[in-house]
């Protein structure tokens, strides 16, 4: 379960989708044996499903992505994790805009490579390799290349276009358009190839000729398939070249798997990255105030990182960690306004995590309609009182071993959270007194803390 993509889709928000190009027909058999070991089963079944529907509705005819949680029988955090590995293996584009509805996802399919073509692209075929291991590998390639043992035997003797046909005109060149029928997986590996001119330069060696379009694009899928460093593809383009001055890339190619079998980098294996956190406010942009620093906090941590903040550093409990995805799943709010109502939360119930308290307050914030951290803070505070009388309700808890000694971010709700019409006790009014007090003490540390680390 990874909570930073809980909330970046919602269930109301609608997509198109449109399919670039037809579909050839052995796109199934290519996508289960090809695609699936690298990407998972879960993005091919979302594939699948948006190509159906591809085929079923116009590009503009609007879905919501509830009808794709039931088709799916998955969460929107999986579904999104699913689309991104579409999107970087290069079968899916996604485009955002808003409109009258709101928020609204345009999804391009794109065909996937012919089998042929699939172990032709040196990136994909890598890969697929260090998935399955060698023998299986074998296998696999053998399905997708298989030519006519007897062709060897046999003179080809098909006609060319010029010995059928004869041009009345010879077309210009631009009125061609060449279009490759597969979308470019988007690789962000980058070599320095001013460096490696230089480095060809000092020994005499012919620059264009060594280092085509192709064999860059070649050098970089290597690169990328392989981590390799930019001096380890230095001594593979080096040791490739031949004596015509040509680079050989099959020696280019076995040079790279040397690297990684007598290396640190000797198993390969596809894992996805963490998101990284988005910044609204650009870098040189201070906040100005508490209120903003906090905000700012709160936007740009997960909800597993705020329960572990405010337990010391201890890890969320899995148990915590379902709360909070299914009442972030169930009532569509997004990472930054389930921290404001898990902060509210465990600071009016004394730490305990209770599911029915959670789930009342965002039930009321999704009819709200609540986007933002700012709007969850402005109703938290207007509806204090209120959410103190839901709180009384029966429910049921979560008891973690959270602490209040940690510098935590406490919002100022804190400080008046024992607020009542009903009189109190002489003892407990200075019991609240005492715990505004240490309330703002925790938030000027914790800032000052934050502010340290950057």
């Amino acid at each position: 379960m990874s909570l930073g993509d809980i909330g970046k889709i919602l269930p109301s928000e609608l997509y198109t989708t449109e399919l670039e190009q037809e579909m050839p027909m052995s796109f199934s058999f290519v996508l289960t044996h090809l695609y699936q070991p690298l990407i998972g089963v879960e993005a091919i079944v979302l594939y699948q499903t948006l190509f159906t529907e591809s085929q079923l509705n116009n590009s503009s005819d609007r879905q919501t992505h509830h009808g794709l949680m039931t088709y799916l029988g998955l969460p929107l955090d999986r579904i999104y994790r699913a689309r991104r590995r579409l999107e970087a293996i290069g079968l899916l584009q996604t485009f955002e805009q808003y409109d009258e509805d709101g928020k609204l996802y345009h999804y391009v399919l794109h065909i996937p490579h012919t089998g042929r073509s699939f172990f032709a692209n040196d990136f994909l075929s890598h890969l697929l390799y260090h998935q399955l291991g060698s023998t299986r590998y074998k296998q696999v390639k053998s399905l997708f290349t298989r030519t006519d043992e007897n062709r060897q035997d046999k003179k080809e003797t098909t006609a060319t276009f010029e010995e059928v046909f004869r041009l009345a005109k010879v077309m210009p060149h631009d009125s061609i358009v060449s279009k490759d029928s597969t979308h470019k997986i988007p690789i962000e590996r980058s070599i320095d190839f001013q460096w490696l001119e230089q480095i060809l330069k000092q020994r005499m060696l012919p620059v264009e000729k060594i280092l085509t379009e192709q064999n860059r694009e070649t050098m970089i899928q290597m690169a990328a398939a392989y981590n390799l460093t930019d001096q380890e593809i230095e001594k593979a383009l080096l040791w490739a070249i031949t004596e015509e001055n040509e680079l050989n890339i099959s020696e280019f190619k076995a040079a790279c798997t040397d690297f990684i079998q007598t290396s640190r980098k000797a198993s390969i294996q596809i894992t996805e990255k963490p998101l990284k956190a988005f910044i609204a406010t650009e870098a040189s942009a201070k906040p100005k105030t508490k209120e903003e620093q906090l905000i700012e906090r709160l936007e740009t941590i997960s909800p597993k990182q705020l329960l572990e903040d405010l337990a010391d550093g201890k890890a969320a409990s899995t148990q915590d960690l379902k709360i909070v995805s299914d009442v972030m799943t169930s009532q569509g709010l997004n990472a930054g306004v389930m921290n404001v109502l898990l902060h509210y939360v465990l600071l009016k119930t004394d730490m305990k995590l209770s599911k029915n308290y959670l789930e009342t307050i965002a039930s009321h914030w999704a009819r709200k309609n609540v986007k933002t951290v700012r709007q969850a803070m402005t109703l938290a505070k207007s509806e204090n009182k209120k959410y103190q009388q839901w709180k009384n309700k029966p429910k049921t808890t979560s008891k973690r071993n959270f602490t209040t000694n940690k510098k935590d971010i406490v919002p100022d709700w804190y400080k008046n959270r024992n607020q009542s019409t009903i009189k109190k006790s002489v003892s407990n009014e200075l019991d609240r007194e005492k715990q505004a007090t240490e309330a703002d003490e925790l938030l000027n540390n914790y800032l000052k803390q934050q502010a340290n680390q950057e």
